[in-house]
């Protein structure tokens, strides 16, 4: 996507759509909702739970499953977590087996799965857990232990999402933006992605904030659209970070200040965000927000150039180019240098 605006070589491009790009980094079934949920509510000890595990109670089980999972009083161990879950699991206890099946996907504890994974994850489902209901859409809807069923993926979801879970609000939100299970509907869209923004789901908080500036299923509102993307930008969201920037640069929905601007573009671009990279070096390359500085502004295009997608990669390219008519041979090296030594610290940042 492009604006009409030209601040160098090429238009300033918001930092991509707001739509499925989040969806492999929110997942419903990552994270530890679904354990968190799991926490004993009462205050005892590791060994009263083994004594009430030992005997065959199955809430004891599931808790001190828990415990091992987290390290809460006994020394972390998956692998016991999962003999404990298993074994309350089998009793029936809907927490327990969706916890086993969260192990089964993550491959914690035990050799990953995806079937099993479905299979635990369907008998806490049907028990009512929303937390389960939630994986188990995640699971159709990629493909993952079962045959994929977008339609499965939507019924699940909204199981989940009227019990109030955030997460699969968000998914359910881009079922229906992405008509996948679902007829398309923006508006329906737009609701989903509300109820989720509103319990701080900073992707959700994101794309409502994209609706708004597009006005996509709501009234168009820029105001809107910024207060939505600073809500998901100061969660530290790249994509949000981005576009808050693009709204600076812009003076859209807030007073233009290209210092902001560049503030939040830089957030963004340290954390790899591709076209706020190739909209910061812009900004270095004509001294708005920041002072001119073309070797940054090489270092940032290089790096935007490389992150691009397909579409994006050769006018990217192009403005990277297009600088080095102005610069020294000393400035592109140093340039370059720069360009290689932060990717090579970004790729040990993203390391385990």
């Amino acid at each position: 996507m492009s604006d009409e605006k030209d601040r160098w070589t090429d238009s300033l491009i918001p930092s991509a759509t707001g739509e499925i790009a989040v969806r492999t980094t929110s997942l419903v079934r990552r994270g530890l909702n679904l354990l968190d949920a799991q926490k004993p509510t009462e205050d005892v000890t590791a060994t009263q739970l083994r004594e009430r595990a030992n005997a065959g109670d199955a809430e004891a089980q599931k808790n001190l499953g828990y415990m091992y999972a987290t390290g809460q009083g006994v020394v972390q161990d998956d692998a016991q977590a999962v003999a404990w879950w298993r074994k309350a699991a089998e009793q029936g206890n809907a927490n327990a087996q969706g916890c086993l099946g969260y192990m089964y996907d993550t491959g914690q504890g035990v050799v990953q799965d995806d079937a099993q994974a479905v299979a635990w994850y369907r008998k806490a489902a049907e028990q009512g857990s929303a937390e389960a209901q939630g994986n188990l859409g995640y699971m159709y809807d990629t493909g993952q232990g079962v045959v994929q069923d977008y339609a499965q993926a939507v019924a699940w979801y909204r199981k989940a999402a009227e019990q109030g879970n955030a997460r699969a609000q968000f998914h359910l939100g881009l079922m229906y933006g992405s008509g996948k299970g679902v007829v398309q509907d923006d508006a329906q869209t737009v609701a989903w992605y509300r109820k989720a923004a509103e319990q701080g789901v900073a992707n959700a908080q994101d794309n409502l904030g994209y609706m708004y500036a597009t006005g996509q299923g709501v009234v168009q509102d820029d105001a809107q659209a910024v207060a939505w993307y600073r809500k998901a930008a100061e969660q530290g969201n790249a994509k949000a970070q981005g576009k808050l920037g693009y709204m600076y640069d812009t003076g859209q929905g807030v007073v233009q200040d290209y210092a902001q601007a560049v503030a939040w573009y830089r957030k963004a671009a340290e954390q790899g965000d591709a076209s706020a990279q190739d909209n910061l070096g812009r900004s270095y390359g004509t001294g708005q927000g920041v002072p001119k500085d073309y070797v940054e502004a090489h270092k940032w295009r290089n790096l935007a150039a490389a992150h691009a997608s397909a579409e994006n990669q050769k006018p990217w390219a192009d403005a990277r180019d297009a600088l080095e008519k102005v610069m020294t041979p000393q400035q592109l090296a140093d340039a370059q240098k720069r360009a290689s030594e932060w990717q090579t610290a970004f790729e040990q940042r993203k390391k385990p």
